[in-house]
């Protein structure tokens, strides 16, 4: 088949639904499709139109089934869509309405929608392949990575500010990898790291540099408000290393419930305890490191392949 990704975001860019459509299009052009990429479908001959995000990609998607009223489209939620826009925007809301079927990221997300969308929603986990090669974790400090764009949605200074409650004797250090995309996170961000030493921002990373952090990192901070099925928490899982991790819906439904290392979102108090218990008690890691070790099936590329192909095999047939 002939398929179209059309992503909000520019295709070959390191923002979360990028490396989504990265993904999935590698993942779609293995099964034998041929798959193409942009930021907008207009008129381009294609079988099949799948699309990231219900409210900005909802022009694309009413061009193409104006068009093509009955091939078949394929929605992408994100955690945008899922705890806000559909909520507020009737776009959004009807581009669930045309979509064919719906792709939500983690098991949480059919509980947001209404019994018919329910109905035609297939959960397909995101996949990450650990690096070949990395570096043994600092002996000398307890690093911890943030990887986060800096965006109001992501509240990415949460591990900074906890870091600042810390005890005069931890080791912890806070890693920072991200875009600033908003400005005034920037200087929010450089301010931070001018007044506490236990924080440093590197700014923007390769996927692969950031990967080759988080691989080398004792725990991962994901301190998000909002999370349609976080790339990192995949990405963490795979390579071993613990997430700390705030309590909204989106990250429950990719590493469960009673997942130990989850804080109350925005109470810097609440994971700088935890950051604390991490450092000092080697229990408390075990245990994260032993609940990470038994979803890493979850996150695999087979798996994730597998379940793509149980969703074109529709049409394919």
């Amino acid at each position: 088949m002939k398929v179209f990704i059309v992503t909000p975001e520019p295709p070959d860019g390191t923002l979360g639904n990028s490396i989504t459509a990265q993904r999935w299009a590698g993942i779609l052009r293995s099964l034998g499709h041929d798959v193409r990429i942009s930021r907008d479908w207009i008129a381009d001959d294609v079988d099949m139109l799948v699309a990231l995000h219900a409210l900005r990609s909802h022009p694309a998607i009413r061009r193409f089934k104006d068009s093509h009223p009955a091939r078949p489209l394929i929605l992408g939620l994100t955690g945008t869509d899922l705890y806000r826009d559909l909520r507020r925007s009737a776009s959004a809301r009807e581009s669930l309405v045309l979509a064919d079927r719906i792709v939500a990221l983690q098991e949480s997300a059919p509980a947001e929608l209404l019994p018919e969308i329910a109905a035609k929603t297939q959960v397909i986990y995101q996949s990450a392949i650990p690096p070949a090669r990395r570096t043994e974790p600092a002996e000398d400090r307890f690093e911890v990575c943030v990887l986060s764009h800096l965006r109001d949605v992501k509240d990415p200074l949460r591990a900074a500010m906890a870091a600042r409650l810390l005890p005069s004797g931890s080791k912890i250090h806070v890693i920072h990898a991200g875009k600033a995309i908003e400005a005034q996170w920037l200087v929010r961000t450089r301010a931070e790291e001018a007044a506490n030493s236990r924080y440093t921002w590197i700014g923007e990373q390769s996927h692969e540099e950031s990967m080759q952090l988080l691989a080398r990192s004792r725990v991962l901070v994901l301190s998000s408000l909002m999370e349609g099925g976080s790339n990192a928490v995949a990405e963490a899982v795979v390579c071993g290393v613990p997430v700390l991790c705030s309590n909204i819906s989106g990250n429950a439904g990719m590493l469960g419930a009673e997942y130990p290392g989850f804080f109350r979102a925005q109470d810097s108090a609440a994971l700088a305890g935890l950051l604390h218990r991490a450092e000092t008690d080697p229990s408390f890691l075990s245990t994260l490191k032993a609940v990470i070790h038994r979803l890493r099936p979850r996150f695999s590329p087979e798996r994730e392949q597998a379940s793509w192909k149980s969703l074109m095999d529709e049409w394919t047939k």
